[in-house]
Order: structure tokens, then C-alpha cells, then sequence
């Protein structure tokens, strides 16, 4: 598969520092995955996995069946993994019951936040210092989705609603000044993407995020650059619906004061193919993309380098499904 090549002048990639795409998606098998500091967790038959890029599977931190564990999020602080276990299937994945849990990344010290009465999907962590997990709730009721967060050390049932259920809110990724990049559907503001800010007690504060790409399409699996400089995302045009298939992936410049999203480019999938592209998260620092993919069948990892534009599959086992890669200490 190959999408269309596009050309950038070296000063303007440097000064920007977001590599075009258009590049064919390479896939090197057999060869060495490039040096990286980071490890990474990742969803491997149902079971996490933390491991280097590009090295094959060791034993498992959590067991699968009969229960699969889903989408790892690695704390910045502190060595640990949020993720959750899906304890009662349903071929409508919004009918799910699940349960948030904590392990540490060495396999030990699991630990239940959520006591799987509920549809919690995508946990992630805060990156104020606080090693705060936060993840999405479904209300039952409409059917939207509100935010809930909890602590280290808490028992299932201490969790606490952030956001307010009557209109939905999905929290993708996290600021170090403590905001939470969210979509919502505010009952004023109208539907979009925002800052929250958390206030204790009170009602949080929706800040709106200017995105001209946004009112295109939808906008989703949102991750902030560990500079907070750049973001990653998927897009789908309005026109494709919401599938999970034929989405893009995208590269784009963030700035957090101004609250914008600018300069977005395509780096997987541009053409829309119709296979699943999913799950784009940093990788040591900015400098790199890790997602999957099923252009091969089942998922596989993939590698975007954003120094060269280059792409290569670091997954080692094309009969194994891979999913939800996340690099190490980077939370979404």
C-alpha cells in the first residue's frame, strides 16, 4: 500500500518540526527496529506487554483469558500501567462491562479501581505529578460519556465523576498544568474540543481548542507531544461516518496557551484505505510515532520516525494481534 509522496523544503521541516507524510508505509521484517531509550506496552492476544522496539514477546503482565485486557497508559511518574479488563463481552463494544485496574510494569502489584459494574474505557493519567488516573464512564442513561478519576492506593467505589453527566465528555490526553484535552458535547459552547480544567467542588472550565481540520471530520485517539508542542490524532471526514476503518493518521503543531491545532499532516493512511489505523502515541519524547495497524490482517505495531518520514513494522509475530501501543512514561 503507498499514498501519494509529497515534498517539503529541509528548512521548513526543521523550523517546524512536523515531517510530512506521504510516504509509503515500509515494512522492513526481519530487519532491526532503530535504536530507542523508551519501552513500550502494548495489547498482544488479549494480554499487555511491556518490551523494547522491535524485540519478540516475553512472558506477559497480565494473564488474558478468560478476560482481555485492553490499552495501556503508561503513569509519567513512577513505573506503572493503567489499563482495563473487559469482563463481559458484547459484539456492540458500548455494551461492554469493564474494570479500570493498575499494575506495575514489572507484572506485579495489580490493583482494581473500578469494580466492573460499569463501561470504563481509555484510562490515562494526569501529568501535573500527581500520578492521577482518569479514564471514561458510560452513562447508561444517554449513553454519552462523562469522566471519572480516582487515586493510587483507592478502592473500587472511591472513584469520583469530574465532568458532569448530563452531556458527554471523553478525556484523550493530559497537560502538565493539570488540564485535560476533552471532547464534549457542551449543552452552550456546542460540540468540539477543549481544555478542562478541574476545579474541586466546583464545576470545571470547557476552554475551547480552534482546529480548522475539526470541522471537517472527527477528530480522535488524541495525544499531546510529551513538549506539548505537537499532537497526534485519527481522522475521519464526516462523510465516512464513524468507522473504525479507513481512518488517517495525523501530525499536527499544538499550542496550549492559544489553544489551537495547526499545520496538520497525514503520516499513515493518507488515501483512506480501508484497513484499521489506530492508536498513534509518542515515543522518546517527539521524536517518533508508534500505532497499529491491520494492513497486514491482524494488527501489527508500526514505527513513524518524524526525522526522516520513515515508517517500519516493530512488531515481531505477523500471527499474533497487536494493539494500543504506548511509549514508556508518556501519558496519552
Amino acid at each position: 500500500m503507498h499514498t501519494r509522496h509529497e515534498k517539503i523544503n529541509r528548512r521548513e521541516f526543521l523550523k517546524r518540526t512536523v515531517a510530512f507524510a506521504g510516504l509509503p508505509l515500509i515494512v522492513r521484517a526481519g530487519e532491526p527496529a532503530a535504536s530507542f531509550q523508551s519501552r513500550i506496552s502494548y495489547f498482544c492476544n488479549g494480554q499487555i506487554h511491556v518490551n523494547e522496539i522491535g524485540k519478540p514477546e516475553g512472558k506477559p503482565l497480565t494473564p488474558g483469558q478468560p478476560y482481555w485486557d485492553f490499552k495501556p497508559s503508561w503513569s509519567k511518574t513512577g513505573n506503572m500501567l493503567v489499563c482495563f479488563r473487559r469482563l463481559k463481552d458484547n459484539r456492540v463494544t458500548a455494551n461492554w462491562k469493564t474494570a479500570i485496574f493498575i499494575i506495575n510494569v514489572d507484572g506485579t502489584g495489580l490493583q482494581f479501581l473500578s469494580d466492573g459494574t460499569h463501561t470504563d474505557f481509555n484510562p490515562s493519567w494526569t501529568r501535573d505529578g500527581t500520578n492521577t488516573p482518569v479514564w471514561n464512564r458510560k452513562n447508561d442513561k444517554t449513553g454519552g460519556y462523562y469522566v471519572v478519576q480516582s487515586q493510587i492506593g483507592n478502592q473500587p467505589g472511591q472513584e469520583t465523576a469530574v465532568t458532569d453527566e448530563s452531556f458527554s465528555t471523553w478525556v484523550h490526553s493530559a497537560l502538565t498544568d493539570g488540564r485535560l484535552l476533552v471532547a464534549a458535547a457542551h449543552p452552550t459552547l456546542g460540540r468540539g474540543y477543549f481544555l478542562l480544567v478541574r476545579k474541586e467542588g466546583a464545576k470545571p472550565a470547557y476552554e475551547p481548542i480552534q482546529c480548522e481540520l475539526a470541522k471537517k471530520g472527527s477528530l480522535d485517539r488524541m495525544s499531546v507531544s510529551p513538549s506539548e508542542k505537537l499532537i497526534c490524532f485519527t481522522f475521519q471526514p464526516w462523510s465516512k461516518g464513524r468507522s473504525m476503518v479507513g481512518r488517517t493518521l495525523y501530525i499536527a503543531e499544538f499550542d496550549a496557551q492559544k489553544r489551537v491545532i495547526t499545520n496538520p499532516k497525514p503520516f499513515a493512511n493518507e488515501d483512506g484505505q480501508p484497513f484499521w489505523f489506530d492508536y498513534p502515541r509518542w515515543i522518546d519524547g517527539d521524536s517518533a510515532v508508534i500505532f497499529h495497524s491491520t494492513q497486514t490482517g491482524k494488527g501489527q505495531l508500526y514505527l513513524y520516525q518524524l526525522s526522516d518520514g520513515s515508517t517500519q513494522r516493530v512488531s515481531t509475530n505477523l500471527k499474533a494481534d497487536y494493539r494500543y501501543p504506548h511509549g514508556e512514561a508518556a501519558p496519552c
